[in-house]
């Protein structure tokens, strides 16, 4: 017995030495650029060592149970299912069964387009690709404002791992009928395009009931939106730089109108002219926006979800939002089970360098967080620990030109924020920053913003222009901007959180902007943009009942600079300019307590900041204390 156990042994080594280097073939788990029906074809003949063209089933279960503990049960799955089909009635594999098998599965899948009909009657343009074999599979849809024939190689690659894939183009856009206005039919309203379309999916003999959710920007708002309505079906979503609340989080971010952004995107993609009109008709938060409020559904979501985000992204605070909402107010299902990924990016995931500055460890999302393992999990019941990884993955920044700098690191977390000391840091009227309370009797800052000479944007957390982290000296002489310095750190300062500055102003009109951005200064005297914020003062009190400023009279404003993480290096120093414009990122503020408008009137505002005691300006800074050692 000894002696005919030995050859299967060493026949046994040989055939799972074999799946340990092919299984990578797998097409229902490996990349479209990894399978290969005649790598499989090689796979039988060097895993039948005695040459006799069949594989028994004591060496499939042996050769199958190396694949699970290697590479997962959703290669197990595929593999066995392989076997399976190529073995038929029988309990071995032969050689001709298994290479007709390889030879049906190496056939390119199948894509058909139909016009599904939603609640309304209207058709919208739906690409459905399948993958080979009987099914059925799991789903991963997408929505889109761009085309969907743009996604053909994402979806082919989906296929390639056992997902049937569906893309569609949005009511109004390409191929879809409906009215041509953004993502108000994405969402819990009259009409729930993405709702109709998965209850379509999920009655298709193709579907085996799971669907899954992808896409970045438009395409991950479209999912924010989808999970608020909670439809059946829908099991887990992978969503990138998408926003939270469409009022705050980018048409009127701090209320004033970002400009550049909104009049860009909904131009260029040719939008219906009624959306930038509708939009420029609602200055204040109300019921159209609330409408495409994720954040008003929270209590209503129910599935778990990787957002990925930018520190230097147009919707950096929105992704932080949508993930802290879900994992903490989200209903069953949703809460608890929520992934955050912040690296230090613009509106381009893994994309270098971002504005002037190149991030090392940067060029994509951390392994464990990406949609592979993730999708793998919820719909194929791979145990493969995605539940255990923490819970946050956020990149911390740091010092680009010194060698052996802090920071310019992936950090984990079990939650959001991170715990930090919040300090404040005041301006002083000398235009410095301190921590100590200014003194009392300090006599006021004072600048002029004239419309007609407005501060320019530069970099920031834009799309449609430059963005990213970039030097700010060009903006900081001029004279309606206040520059405030800190002194040369002695030592790293560690500012992982959301940075807020409080201000204490006076105008002379009824309304005016604070324009607030912090940068990290290089020795070198490079002023790098690190975070900044916005806020019209008309809706300092609240988003939806705008109140006039008096003139002259001093109120506290708080400007929201959004999350960051960085390491200021010793040797650097921080910086704050306030002023009262960032063109063309945001409109301008005519001064009359009224939207722009290009014929209307406009004013010069004399604007005083006050840096005393009783009026304390200050930045209020989440300061991570390092554990000494």
């Amino acid at each position: 017995m000894g002696l005919l156990y030995e050859p299967l042994k060493n026949k046994m080594k040989r055939i799972l030495a074999t799946f340990a280097v092919c299984v990578g073939l797998s097409a229902c788990h490996a990349s479209a650029k990894d399978f290969s029906g005649e790598k499989l074809k090689r796979l039988f003949a060097e895993a039948d060592g005695d040459h006799n063209g069949q594989l028994t089933s004591e060496e499939q279960t042996a050769a199958l149970e190396q694949v699970k503990k290697r590479h997962g049960q959703a290669w197990k799955t595929e593999v066995q299912r392989l076997f399976a089909e190529a073995a038929g009635a029988e309990t071995f594999v032969a050689l001709d069964s298994w290479n007709s098998v390889v030879e049906r599965q190496s056939q390119p899948q199948s894509k058909t387009t139909q016009r599904l009909v939603m609640r309304d009657g209207v058709k919208l343009a739906t690409d459905i690709y399948l993958p080979s074999g009987s099914g059925p599979f799991p789903v991963i849809f997408s929505r889109t404002p761009y085309h969907r024939t743009k996604y053909n190689e994402s979806a082919e690659g989906f296929t390639k791992e056992c997902y049937a894939c569906v893309v569609q183009d949005m009511r109004g856009r390409f191929d879809s009928e409906g009215e041509n206005l953004p993502f108000l039919a994405c969402g819990w309203g009259e009409h729930q395009d993405g709702v109709d379309t998965i209850e379509w999916m999920r009655k298709q003999p193709w579907c085996d009931g799971t669907v899954l959710t992808i896409g970045g920007s438009a395409g991950g708002i479209t999912q924010n939106l989808l999970a608020g309505a909670a439809p059946i079906g829908l099991k887990a979503q992978y969503v990138s730089v998408a926003y939270t609340n469409m009022y705050k989080d980018i048409s009127y971010t701090g209320n004033g109108f970002r400009k550049m952004d909104v009049e860009n995107w909904l131009t260029t993609n040719k939008f219906d002219p009624k959306a930038l009109a509708m939009t420029l008709a609602h200055p204040s938060y109300d019921e159209v926006w609330k409408q495409v409020d994720t954040s008003t559904r929270f209590e209503h979501m129910n599935v778990p979800a990787i957002h990925v985000g930018g520190w230097f992204d147009m919707f950096a605070q929105g992704t932080i939002d949508q993930f802290v909402g879900r994992q903490h107010r989200g209903a069953e299902g949703a809460r608890g089970k929520q992934k955050l990924v912040m690296g230090p990016w613009t509106h381009s995931i893994g994309k270098m360098p971002a504005g002037e500055l190149t991030f090392p460890n940067a060029d994509k999302v951390p392994k464990n967080y990406q949609h592979g393992r993730w999708f793998a999990h919820y719909a194929k019941n791979e145990d493969n620990g995605v539940e255990r990884e923490p819970a946050v993955a956020y990149y911390v920044m740091g010092d680009l030109a010194s060698a052996g700098a802090p920071g310019n690191e992936w950090r984990y977390a079990s939650d959001w924020p991170i715990p930090a000391k919040e300090i404040p840091v005041f301006f002083t009227a000398e235009r410095g920053l301190s921590m100590l309370r200014p003194l009392t009797g300090r006599r006021p800052l004072e600048y002029t913003f004239d419309p007609a000479d407005p501060c320019p944007t530069i970099g920031g957390n834009n799309l449609a222009i430059t963005r990213g982290p970039m030097d700010q000296r060009k903006v900081e002489q001029r004279a309606d901007s206040l520059v405030f310095t800190g002194e040369v750190l002695d030592k790293p300062v560690e500012v992982t959180g959301r940075l807020l500055a409080k201000v204490f102003i006076s105008s002379d009109a009824k309304d005016t902007d604070l324009s607030v951005r912090i940068c990290d200064v290089y020795p070198d005297g490079r002023s790098i943009l690190i975070a900044e914020g916005m806020q019209r003062l008309r809706y300092r009190y609240s988003s939806e009942n705008p109140q006039p400023l008096i003139p002259g009279n001093i109120e506290e404003v708080t400007v929201d600079c959004w999350s960051t993480s960085i390491i200021f290096n010793q040797g650097h120093r921080v910086r704050v300019m306030v002023t009262s414009s960032n063109y063309p990122r945001f409109d301008l503020n005519p001064g009359t307590a009224e939207p722009w408008t290009d014929t209307g009137a406009r004013l010069k505002q004399t604007n005083r900041i006050y840096c005393d005691e009783e009026h304390p300006s200050r930045i209020m800074v989440p300061v991570i204390e390092t554990k000494r050692k």
